[in-house]
């Protein structure tokens, strides 16, 4: 299968990166199935698409036509298989939990035409489990999106032992199409980005575990002397704490003790201090 007839999409998870996802789908001319197991999530994602939108047409990045006409392309559902039944590439992009995606993978592959690509927009877990958990380990791939997706060039493609040279010339394609930037790497715990990104973290955590320098001063120091948008700390904050300590246990077993997260970050978490989310993490994120 080429790109080119590629038509329909399932995106499964309306969070963050699903329903940007499906954004950036919708956008690129396809028809899109977004899933997610409440409709709360649903309506919240849909609201998301339809701000973002109003952005892109605010700064003239598509008209008006345009956003219309990607918002009709997304149908939004409750049902796994109704996300899966005509969908010609899957996109799974629910949490970091491997169980979960295998359970769900095995279920995709059930729902989905024999033809379809199953991708997962995991950002360090094992494609090639993920692909065992299938019937089709070929059409099997890690396609790796970058928060928010209608913004970040970046698609980090992750071949799995079993996907097959087609699949990946596909997958390419398709990134392409949608104006993203694909790079192409083998599937190592923590890929490029991620194993690169949290080495670079747990530097800086050690840097004010040691009293170094203030969280102010390491992200001003960062930002300033390495051009970097947002400070790494700050970064950490909107990641999620919690998320990054998971990554970091996970790059330990692969890696060793360079990833060990330090005691700063193991006991923030443990107190609760997840980051924006929980609204405290190394900053304060409390609404005055």
């Amino acid at each position: 299968m080429k790109a080119g007839d590629i038509k329909n999409v399932g995106v499964l998870g309306a969070g963050t990166m699903g329903h940007g996802i499906a954004q950036v789908a919708a956008a690129g001319g396809l028809s899109v199935i977004l899933y997610d197991i409440e409709g709360g999530f649903l309506e919240r994602a849909r609201a998301r698409i339809a701000r973002s939108l109003e952005r892109l047409v605010k700064h003239e990045k598509m008209t008006d036509a345009e956003a219309s006409q990607a918002r009709e392309r997304i149908r939004t559902t409750l049902e796994l298989e109704e996300a899966c039944r005509e969908a010609d590439i899957v996109i799974e992009a629910i949490p970091e939990v491997l169980e979960l995606k295998q359970k769900v993978f095995a279920q995709v592959d059930e729902f989905s035409p024999a033809h379809a690509i199953l991708a997962s927009n995991t950002s360090q877990l094992s494609v090639t489990t993920l692909a065992a958990a299938t019937r089709r380990p070929g059409q099997v791939i890690g396609m790796h999106w970058f928060n928010p997706p209608p913004l970040m060039k970046l698609i980090e493609i992750v071949v799995a032992v079993q996907t097959s040279p087609e699949t990946l010339e596909t997958v390419k394609e398709l990134s392409r199409r949608l104006g993203k930037t694909p790079v192409v790497c083998r599937d190592a715990q923590g890929f490029i980005t991620t194993r690169a990104l949290t080495a670079f973290l747990v530097e800086c955590y050690r840097i004010y575990e040691e009293g170094v320098a203030s969280a102010e001063d390491i992200d001003e120091a960062i930002r300033l002397g390495l051009n970097h948008p947002m400070g790494p700390l700050q970064l950490s904050d909107f990641v999620g704490l919690d998320t990054i300590a998971h990554i970091c246990d996970s790059l330990v077993v692969a890696y060793g003790d360079r990833f060990r997260p330090p005691q700063t970050l193991v006991n923030l978490v443990r107190a609760g201090r997840h980051g924006a989310k929980s609204g405290r993490g190394f900053f304060s994120h409390e609404k005055k």
